[in-house]
C-alpha cells in the first residue's frame, strides 16, 4: 500500500512496506528526484535496521549466542503500520515481535516520519528501547535520487557538491561486502566530486566522519537539483548500481563488519547504544529546486 503527502510544493508517495520513501515531485515543475525501483535496482530508499551492511559470515554474538541477519538488515522487508497522517506529514511504526525476536533479541519500536516544509522533505528516525537491558544497532538511510533530472542531460553532467573541503579516504569493500583495512584517497582538500559510472564499478564509495552536514546535487547545464541536509551522522555511503541512473547518498550511523572483526555485536564498528526505556532520533532532509 502507498500513502501521498503533498504541500503547495511537493507531492510524496511512501510505501507501507519499508515505510519506504518512492516518490517526490515538485508540483510547479512536475520533476521527479526519486529513482522509481527500476529493473537496474528494485529499491528507491529502504531503511538499514538494525544493521547497516554486511555481517561477517552473515553472523553476530550476542550474550554467547550465535544470531544470523542479511545485508541492511530487516525493517526494509517489514509492513509498518501508521500510527498518525495529516495532509503533509505521515509516521509508520514497526515493533519487535516473535520472528525478528529470533534474529535480533531486542525488544523495540522503530520510527519513520515525513514531514514536508516548503521545498523540503524531512525524514526522521526514532528507535525505542522497550527492554530492560541496552539495545545495540545500527540505522541507515538509502535514498536513490535520479540522475539525471531531465532527459536533456547525462548522468556525468553532474557532480556532488561538499559544503565544506574534504580530505577524506575511501574504505574499500570485499566481494564479501565487508570494510577492507586498507583506503584509497578520494578527496583530496576539494568540495567536489564529479559523477560517472566508473566511480561505483567496485561498490559503494564509503565515507568517514565528513567535515560537512550539506551535500548538493546539481549541474552546470540546468538549473534544478537537490539539497541534501544531514547530522549526527558518523558514516556516508554513496553507491548506484552498474550504469544506472541514480545516485544513493546514503548517511549511516553504522557500517558492515571489517574483514578482522571478531563477530561481537557490542564491539562493532559504529554500533549505537540506547539504555532500556529510552529513545534515538536521527534526521535528514532533502530540498527539491
Amino acid at each position: 500500500m502507498e500513502y501521498l503527502i503533498e504541500n503547495e510544493h511537493l507531492l510524496v508517495r511512501i510505501k507501507s512496506k519499508g515505510a519506504e520513501l518512492a516518490s517526490i515531485v515538485n508540483n510547479q515543475t512536475q520533476l521527479e528526484y526519486m529513482w522509481g525501483a527500476g529493473p537496474a535496482w528494485a529499491k528507491s530508499s529502504p531503511v538499514l535496521f538494525p544493521i547497516v551492511g554486511t555481517l561477517k559470515d552473515n553472523t553476530y554474538t550476542y550474550k554467547n549466542k550465535t544470531y544470523q541477519l542479511p545485508r541492511h538488515g530487516f525493517a526494509r522487508d517489514e509492513a509498518f503500520e501508521v500510527e498518525q497522517s495529516q495532509k503533509d506529514s505521515i509516521t509508520f511504526l514497526l515493533t519487535s515481535s516473535a520472528p525478528s525476536l529470533e534474529k535480533y533479541p531486542f525488544h523495540f519500536e522503530l520510527r519513520i516520519s515525513y514531514q514536508l516544509k516548503q521545498d523540503e522533505v524531512f525524514v526522521t528516525y526514532q528507535v525505542t528501547n522497550l527492554g530492560n537491558e541496552e539495545m545495540y544497532f545500527s540505522l541507515g538511510a538509502h535514498p536513490a535520487f535520479k540522475v539525471p533530472l531531465t532527459n536533456a542531460l547525462q548522468f556525468e553532467d553532474y557532480y556532488l557538491q561538499f559544503s565544506r573541503k574534504e580530505k577524506a579516504s575511501r574504505w574499500l569493500i570485499t566481494k564479501e561486502g565487508l570494510i577492507d583495512l586498507k583506503s584509497t584517497p578520494l578527496l583530496i582538500d576539494i568540495d567536489r566530486l564529479d559523477l560517472t559510472h566508473q566511480l561505483f564499478y567496485e561498490d559503494a564509495i564509503v565515507l568517514k566522519k565528513l567535515n560537512s552536514e550539506l551535500i548538493t546535487l546539481k549541474t552546470d547545464k540546468d538549473e534544478h537539483g537537490l539539497e541534501f541536509h544531514f547530522t549526527g551522522f558518523p558514516f556516508l555511503g554513496l553507491w548506484a548500481a552498474k550504469d544506472a541512473n541514480f545516485i544513493c547518498i546514503e548517511p549511516w550511523c553504522g557500517i558492515a563488519d571489517s574483514v578482522n572483526h571478531n563477530h561481537d555485536f557490542t564491539s562493532k564498528d559504529g554500533i549505537e547504544k540506547i539504555a532500556a526505556g529510552t529513545s534515538w532520533w536521527r534526521s535528514w532532509s532533502v530540498r527539491c529546486y
